[in-house]
């Protein structure tokens, strides 16, 4: 029997079904635009991050990466602040001058002084508030907070407070040391007791700080490491030795250089602490900083050029902390 193909039913062959318009591709001037979305997207794509983030370059350039040249530009000139572009080339001679100058290096050693007593203290005092915050205590946010409020209180303000507790007849510091038979001290004058005075108003505004630092850091620790050390016998200050401390070890030196770093920059303390409300740091420069003897040289004694050289120095000796910093945090990470 003869086979019956049914030729309207099939489709033709290499044709489109019937009642089904042919798929047809993108016309020329489709592919051109989406190959121009393509190329946008991929520009957006590479370019994007580098928008996002130029504002942060910018204000760098403008307010931190010139003013460094600048200044570095300036220390090698004799420059006034009267006369700010009349510029005469001195070489290092700005510099030469400020290492042989005796109240650059009583500036330095008082810097020193006052961030060894000021920054161990401050720290020791954070980490044993952080340890007791640690614990579940009834407001603790309450009491975080507080710890900020120095640090939020306006610098002036703290300073003209403390100048009127070290008062030498009328202080309230003399008066509670005069209950237990100590002498009126003079805090501005004395050196030891105007830099011990210095250093609490440092104190006073950076410990909580530190603390919450440190807090975080505590909260950071597993709670295995507790129960383990309890399991073994071990008491709370046995845990806080063995358990707490190795843990911040990456904390505490990062402290550590802040606050180094910040007590190489004091400025507005010893500034208001003078009696004299000038940039001397005392009738003998006793409490007087490298960031008081900057300002003095540079806004006192108008020796912009000279002030530019003692910023440079101050900035050669971040670096070396800096270097410090580095090489012990290497040490540390290889014994851990």
């Amino acid at each position: 029997m003869a086979t019956r193909h049914d030729t309207a039913a099939s489709p033709v062959e290499g044709g489109a079904a019937p009642g089904r318009p042919a798929a047809k591709g993108p016309s020329p001037a489709e592919r051109k635009d989406r190959a121009k979305l393509s190329r946008r997207w991929q520009r957006d794509m590479r370019w994007s991050p580098y928008a996002f983030v130029s504002p942060f370059f910018l204000l760098f350039l403008a307010f931190g990466l010139f003013p460094l040249i600048y200044t570095g530009w300036a220390s090698l000139h004799q420059v006034e602040l009267t006369a700010p572009t009349d510029m005469s080339w001195v070489g290092m001679r700005n510099y030469t001058r400020i290492f042989d100058d005796d109240f650059f290096w009583n500036a330095a050693r008082n810097t020193l002084t006052i961030g060894i007593i000021s920054t161990v203290p401050q720290l020791m005092m954070a980490m044993g508030i952080a340890h007791i915050l640690n614990y579940k205590l009834r407001a603790s946010t309450f009491y975080r907070v507080a710890m900020l409020a120095p640090y939020a209180t306006s610098i002036a303000a703290a300073s003209l407070v403390f100048v009127l507790l070290f008062g030498r007849d009328y202080g309230m510091i003399n008066w509670a040391l005069g209950l237990v038979g100590v002498d009126n001290i003079d805090w501005q004058n004395e050196t030891w007791a105007s830099q011990v005075a210095v250093s609490t108003i440092v104190i006073w505004r950076w410990t909580g700080y530190n603390a919450l630092i440190y807090l975080a850091a505590m909260q950071a620790i597993p709670q295995d490491l507790y129960e383990s050390a309890a399991l073994d016998g071990a008491s709370r200050w046995k845990q806080f030795l063995h358990v707490t401390l190795p843990s911040l070890r990456p904390t505490i030196l990062f402290t550590v250089v802040v606050s180094t770093i910040g007590a190489s920059q004091v400025f507005g303390e010893p500034l208001l602490f003078d009696a004299n409300k000038g940039a001397s740091g005392g009738s003998q420069h006793q409490f007087q900083t490298l960031g008081l003897y900057l300002y003095e040289q540079g806004w006192v004694n108008q020796h912009l050029g000279r002030a530019s050289a003692i910023a440079w120095a101050m900035f050669l000796i971040l670096i070396v902390i800096g270097i410090v910093n580095y090489v012990i945090s290497r040490r540390l990470r290889a014994s851990s």
